[in-house]
């Protein structure tokens, strides 16, 4: 439980970081960025893999890029779920779902590892 409070943390604060670096995406405060960062955890844990097992044909052809297409549109939708998190267009989630994954992985890599002893 821990750790999923930890994440959702992280995603918030990366949110914000992204936010601040890109301007065709607007979010509002920190409180905002947790509520982002739950939307899109559940959007990704329930619809992402319904939507990646329907695209299955169309990202094997691309070789895995359409998954970066599934990503910005679940940051779009997540845009329009969340007050106070607007994203311009297309291009600026496909560019705030990057970014973002860069960012909170480098975020989670300076924390404590995951040691099953």
């Amino acid at each position: 439980m821990l750790g999923i409070l930890i994440r959702i943390l992280v995603t918030a604060l990366a949110a914000l970081l992204t936010a601040y670096l890109l301007p065709g995406v607007k979010l509002q405060d920190f409180t905002t960025a947790l509520l982002l960062a739950i939307v899109l955890g559940l959007l990704n844990l329930i619809v992402k893999p319904i939507l990646v097992i329907l695209t299955l044909p169309v990202t094997v052809v691309t070789l895995g890029l359409f998954l970066l297409v599934i990503n910005a549109l679940i940051v779009l939708w997540a845009s329009s779920l969340v007050k106070g998190f607007k994203v311009d267009n297309f291009w600026w989630a496909l560019l705030f779902s990057v970014v973002l994954s860069l960012i909170s992985s480098f975020m989670m890599s300076l924390g404590p590892e995951d040691r099953v002893d």
